[in-house]
């Protein structure tokens, strides 16, 4: 254990990643990796609540304490709702009835969660045994005691926290899955952090307890010091010892789940407006969008025109997770749906609209708004960088690499890594064989960055936030392409060099004082000629005195834009009025370089 004492810093109940950064004095850069290790996908100006900064912080080497005033706890009780609920709160009380539990499974990587989803699923999924269809439809139900329990089989809180970025919130409670071989770990710790900010109730599975080495005590010991303090050591959490591989314990777990949700008000109105969560959406290339959906209030219906962020379609066709056909679907009911015009986002909220014509003004309405936002936003493209950079804004070149194998991956981070100089340096952010993924796109996003690849393909995904952002993606198979554009673009973006081009030379006949004009000088242009655009020197007895833009330039009291020679003309500059007869004045500017 590292001997190094933690700098203790305050942090709000929610901040953004670069705020984040700022007050921990590292890069968001960093920090966004440390995110993006822990599960977490956010751009630099995406809010993190206080557990996920915390964890952050401790990472980067600090101990984060909460600043909490009575103000703040309040916004957070309204804040923290989840969306589904805010639109059924104008449902009447009378009409609500309990429905079933919503439950999805998070916990350290390798603590059995999948292991755990598949013996809850293989020995009480109701009324059998789930079909294929169920690798695809991403949730299903089982039945204990007569009632119905709905799992997500999204393991991971990257999916869960995803979710709740784009405000739904697909699960009723948690299920903290920690190894009582292991304790707590980071990623549990994390997924703690995220099931708290969302204010859903715990229940943790103590897995592993077939193992010899299973230290259960510990473990409970550990948990209390993250907050979930067991119900046998007088705490308010359900800690359940399972063995997901023996598969014992598992109809505790479920007993645990229908106690908790007796305690919560998991309600909903399959009479009301009907509302819920997309669980997840690919296209069949023989059926077209197949979407996932989780009916959280109200029934939908065969026929039924739906809208989903900004896409919407009319329900020709939808199955339950056993891949039955139905015709109807109420509350906490996942079913798979064709008909979307295209393919929703996991997460987004649908509701069910009246027409297809309403659906489309809602979905233009949508459109509009994410067009205005992404006119606003900064781009990342080479072209948008070339122009920040001649702006002074940026010096360095953010790269990520995709490539087929570690083969080619090599030798283009070492070509492109020789292409920096002394003005523009190549950063390489994240180099790696496979496919270009959304997470990929959502580092670029936040980094700024261009995603090149060769002799891969982008996921939907990818391409769909690649477009949403505003990120550019370039595909290549050709490497001496690859590296050859980005030395263009290189190119392009030094500094140009401008060199000083003589226009031409004036003597000065007599100086006029101009009430609200200034002073001018009186002139005869004696070679070449004055711009009204250019700059100008003052030269007095063969010393300059004075450098600056020109102001004004006229000839018989006409504004012009440039006097030749042999013309007399008057002639004003900027921010100076000292002019005496028989100055000299020298007319330039300054052109780009055609050299080289």
């Amino acid at each position: 254990m590292s001997n190094t004492i933690n700098k203790t810093i305050t942090l709000p109940t929610s901040l953004t990643v670069r705020e984040l950064a700022q007050i921990i004095e590292s890069s968001p850069i960093q920090v966004i990796k440390v995110l993006m290790t822990n599960g977490v996908m956010a751009n630099i100006n995406q809010q993190i609540d206080f557990d996920t900064a915390a964890i952050v912080a401790s990472e980067l080497g600090f101990e984060a304490v909460q600043e909490v005033t009575v103000e703040e706890e309040e916004v957070k009780d309204t804040g923290e709702i989840p969306l589904w609920r805010q639109l059924i709160s104008d449902e009447n009380p009378k009409d609500l009835v309990n429905r079933a539990p919503v439950v999805t499974i998070l916990g350290h990587v390798d603590h059995g969660k999948t292991t755990l989803l598949d013996a809850i699923r293989k020995t009480n999924v109701a009324s059998g045994e789930a079909g294929g269809i169920t690798q695809h439809i991403g949730a299903y139900q089982v039945e204990h005691k007569g009632q119905l329990i709905s799992f997500l089989d999204t393991p991971g809180h990257a999916a869960f926290t995803a979710m709740r970025s784009r405000g739904a919130q697909g699960a009723d409670i948690v299920i903290l899955v920690v190894a009582a071989d292991d304790g707590v770990m980071p990623q549990t710790r994390e997924a703690i952090a995220h099931a708290k900010a969302a204010r859903v109730p715990i229940i943790v599975a103590m897995n592993k307890m077939d193992r010899p080495d299973a230290n259960p005590d510990f473990t409970k010991s550990q948990l209390a010091e993250n907050g979930l303090v067991p119900d046998d050591w007088d705490g308010d959490t359900m800690v359940v010892p399972v063995s997901a591989k023996q598969k014992t314990g598992i109809d505790d777990l479920l007993e645990a789940i229908l106690l908790t949700s007796e305690s919560a008000s998991i309600t909903a109105n399959p009479n009301g407006r009907t509302i819920g969560t997309i669980i997840e959406a690919e296209v069949d290339r023989a059926k077209g969008v197949i979407a996932t959906l989780l009916v959280q209030n109200g029934s939908v219906s065969m026929g039924d025109v739906v809208v989903a962020g900004t896409t919407y379609g009319r329900i020709r066709a939808m199955f339950d997770f056993k891949s039955k056909p139905i015709r109807k679907a109420g509350p906490s009911t996942p079913i798979l749906v064709m008909g979307f015009n295209d393919v929703p986002m996991a997460g987004d909220v649908f509701q069910v609209v009246p027409t297809s014509r309403e659906a489309i003004n809602i979905v233009e309405e949508r459109k509009q708004a994410e067009k205005n936002r992404k006119s606003s936003a900064p781009k990342a493209t080479l072209e948008d960088l070339f122009n920040r950079v001649q702006a002074g804004e940026e010096r360095e070149l953010r790269l990520i690499v995709k490539a087929d194998v570690q083969g080619s991956l090599e030798p283009i981070v070492n070509s492109l890594t020789e292409l920096s100089n002394k003005d523009i340096t190549v950063n390489i952010l994240h180099a790696e064989t496979g496919n270009i993924s959304e997470n990929d796109v959502m580092l670029a996003v936040a980094s700024k960055a261009i995603v090149v690849g060769f002799n891969v393909s982008s996921d939907a995904p990818a391409r769909r936030s690649a477009e949403a952002e505003g990120v550019s993606i370039r595909h290549y198979n050709i490497i001496y392409r690859l590296t050859e554009d980005v030395e263009k673009a290189m190119k392009g973006m030094l500094e140009p060099e401008y060199v000083e081009v003589t226009l031409g030379k004036a003597d000065v006949l007599a100086v006029f004082r101009i009430s609200n004009v200034g002073t001018i000088a009186g002139c005869r242009i004696t070679n070449g000629e004055f711009r009204r655009n250019a700059k100008a020197r003052v030269f007095r007895n063969h010393t300059k005195i004075y450098e600056g833009e020109i102001g004004s330039l006229k000839h018989e009291k006409n504004d012009v834009k440039e006097v030749r020679t042999g013309f007399e003309c008057g002639i004003g500059l900027k921010g100076f009025s000292e002019f005496e007869q028989g100055d000299v004045l020298e007319c330039f500017t300054m052109e780009l370089s055609t050299a080289g």
